[in-house]
């Protein structure tokens, strides 16, 4: 059995809304739906909630400092009501919730990332991160082996280091 001790696929959502950004409704529901959360409706209301829910997730990836990355998780599980439990609903087997099966798609989707920012922190508060091409301001968990990620891609890693390679060599011809 494979466990992924990086805050698994709550954390994961968590970075996708943030990459994902102020959305529609059904963009949301689509990102959701898509990590296997599963909701009878998501409304207009429920989209301008987790949007604003946003920014708040920003921040938690984008902190360095542990005490303060902490905080901040401590806040999002307060405001979220995050309550974990067990729950077997649709045929699924055991899995867990943060919020009431019964509660509004936004309060789960907010207790849901905050429970999974929760776990990862526990684990490893250097595997949550931000992609350190400047201008990029793409989240990651970071789930690599060893653990160093810095770049959200292939892509942004290649265009700092061959800036740098370009600017060590003008450097080196003046």
């Amino acid at each position: 059995m494979h466990f992924n001790p990086y805050g698994g696929p709550a954390a994961q959502v968590a970075a996708a809304l943030v990459n994902l950004g102020p959305a529609p409704a059904s963009t949301l529901l689509a990102t959701l739906r898509a990590a296997g959360m599963t909701f009878a409706e998501f409304s207009d209301d429920d989209a301008a909630v987790v949007n604003d829910w946003l920014p708040r997730l920003r921040q938690v990836f984008a902190e360095k400092d542990t005490d303060t990355l902490v905080d901040l998780v401590n806040r999002l599980l307060a405001d979220s009501a995050c309550k974990p439990y067990v729950s077997r609903h649709d045929g699924k087997p055991a899995h867990l919730h943060y919020a009431s099966e019964h509660a509004g798609a936004a309060l789960r989707v907010q207790a849901y990332t905050a429970g999974g920012l929760a776990h990862l922190v526990c684990e490893d508060p250097s595997r949550i991160g931000m992609c350190a091409n400047d201008g990029c301001g793409v989240v990651f968990v970071d789930t690599s082996r060893n653990g160093r990620r810095r770049f959200c891609s292939t892509r942004c890693a290649t265009r700092v280091h061959v800036a740098d390679h370009r600017q060590r060599a003008a450097s080196l011809s003046v």
